[in-house]
Order: structure tokens, then C-alpha cells, then sequence
């Protein structure tokens, strides 16, 4: 019923062979003291909103699965390895929306637009192949805001970093995913094949990315989770294809530094 999907079968010697993205900028908030491990609330909160939504969520996902096991066929999960903690891995479930391929790895660049389901398509612009994801939120490997959750590959060579972001558990949704998502995907949507899109994402998507969610570690609160959340929802209603509009009050939502050296930074 599952399929399941690492980068364990990338090339080693190709990735290695990448240039480093320019990090060294950042790299001193990295180690900046004053990051502070996720509250209580924001566990509590992710508990009650899940069994809040689990009933209508159980009966979506139960619809889905039907109709991906029709349409598609097995197997309908997709199960990604990822990690919620320097030694932390776990398993991040979605509804399957490519065919499978066995030997696959990576971000997903124009090279592999040929493999998404017209039904996976519609998912992945509605978000509904996410849902499985509350599962993962109840277990406590996820929030509903925060970073993305990371390959192993990203934790142990950015461990600085990582460190930092991965205070807060990572997020169906977050700040990087609303400011930068969109932009991404024309990134990567360039990239025709599995060499550029690893290339692309690895030098210009994964250092703006962390920038982004080293911000949002920095002003975590309740009420900039709640904004995120407004936000992605009405994005997802709407399918605008923008960002939301940045305030001037920089107390409430915190403003991203101009980018230096380099344009801003998969499938998450």
C-alpha cells in the first residue's frame, strides 16, 4: 500500500562532487545563543486542533484512498524518510502523486513532471496529499507550523544550522513554505534533470530556505503560527500564486533580510 523514498540511492560521489551554497553569512545565527526548544503550548495546540480535525480529515482521506486505489492504484501512500532532529528520523506520509519509478531520489525538478497523475496533480495543488500528515502531527514527529522536515543528507552536512531550526518540530506548513514555496517551484520547474534540479536546489533553494526558518525560530509565537496558518489556508482556497503581503509592524511579522549573494533558495 506504501512506497517508500530516500536519497539513499543517490549517487554519493555526484553529491559530494556539488559546491557548497554560500552559507557563511548566516552561519553566525546559526550558533547565536537565545533559540529556545518548542513550548508546551505549541504541542498542546497541535494535539487538540488534530483530534478537532481527525474526524472530517479520517472521512477525506478515506474518500481519497478510494479513489486512488481505482484511479491509480497500489500503492497509495508515499512514505518519505526525513528528520525531525539531528538523530531523529521518521517517516513523513503523503498520498502518492507520481508513478512509481524505483530507482528515484531527489527534488522534484521539470524531469520528473512526467510521472505526476492528473489526480496528483489536483492533490498537489489542493494540498490534500498532506493530509496523512496529521497522523505524523499526533504522533509527535510533526507540527502543524514549522520548517519543513529535512533529508538526512542536509541535517549531517548542516548540523550548525539544523540544530536551530530543528528546535521547533518540523511543519505541514511554515514560513519558508508560504514566502518561498511558489518560487521553488519555478526554480526547479527549469530543471531538466536530475543533476540540475539536486544542483539547483542544493545551491539556491535549501540556503534561502534555512534563512527563512532560522527567522521564524527567532520570532516564534502563537500568533505568527496562527497568521502562517490563515495564510497557507487562504493561499490553498484562492490558488494564488503569491506570497502574502509583509507588514510594517516588525513585532508581529518579522521582515526577511534582502538577499546578498545570490537569489533566493522539493518536495518537501
Amino acid at each position: 500500500m506504501t512506497i517508500h523514498h530516500d536519497w539513499d540511492k543517490t549517487d554519493a560521489a555526484r553529491l559530494a562532487a556539488l559546491t557548497s551554497p554560500k552559507m557563511a553569512w548566516f552561519m553566525g545565527q546559526a550558533s547565536a545563543p537565545g533559540v529556545k526548544p518548542m513550548p508546551l503550548s505549541k504541542r498542546v495546540f497541535d494535539i487538540v486542533l488534530s483530534l478537532l480535525l481527525l474526524p472530517p480529515v479520517s472521512l477525506v482521506m478515506l474518500v481519497m484512498a478510494a479513489i486512488l486505489l481505482v484511479v491509480q492504484g497500489r500503492p497509495i501512500f508515499y512514505a518519505a524518510h526525513r528528520m525531525r532532529g539531528p538523530n531523529q528520523p521518521f517517516t513523513q506520509w503523503k498520498f502518492r502523486t507520481m508513478l512509481c519509478e524505483e530507482k528515484d531520489f531527489g527534488a522534484t525538478g521539470a524531469h520528473k513532471n512526467w510521472r505526476i497523475t492528473p489526480l496528483g496533480r489536483f492533490m498537489r495543488r489542493s494540498r490534500i496529499d498532506e493530509l496523512p500528515q496529521l497522523f505524523n502531527i499526533l504522533k509527535g514527529d510533526m507540527s502543524f507550523v514549522g520548517p519543513r522536515p529535512p533529508l538526512r543528507e542536509y541535517v549531517e552536512r548542516f548540523p550548525a544550522v539544523y540544530a536551530q531550526v530543528l528546535h521547533s518540530r518540523p511543519g505541514v506548513t511554515g514560513l519558508a513554505t508560504l514566502i518561498y514555496h511558489r518560487h521553488e517551484d519555478r526554480i526547479l520547474a527549469r530543471c531538466q534533470s536530475a543533476a540540475a534540479t539536486e544542483a539547483a536546489y542544493y545551491r539556491r533553494c535549501l540556503p534561502a530556505k534555512l534563512k527563512i526558518d532560522l527567522i521564524y525560530q527567532r520570532h516564534r509565537n502563537m500568533r505568527l503560527d496562527l497568521w502562517i496558518l490563515w495564510h497557507t489556508l487562504k493561499i490553498v482556497i484562492s490558488r494564488r500564486d503569491e506570497r502574502p503581503r509583509r507588514r510594517r509592524n516588525p513585532a508581529a511579522y518579522p521582515p526577511l533580510p534582502a538577499s546578498r549573494g545570490g537569489r533566493n533558495g522539493s518536495q518537501g
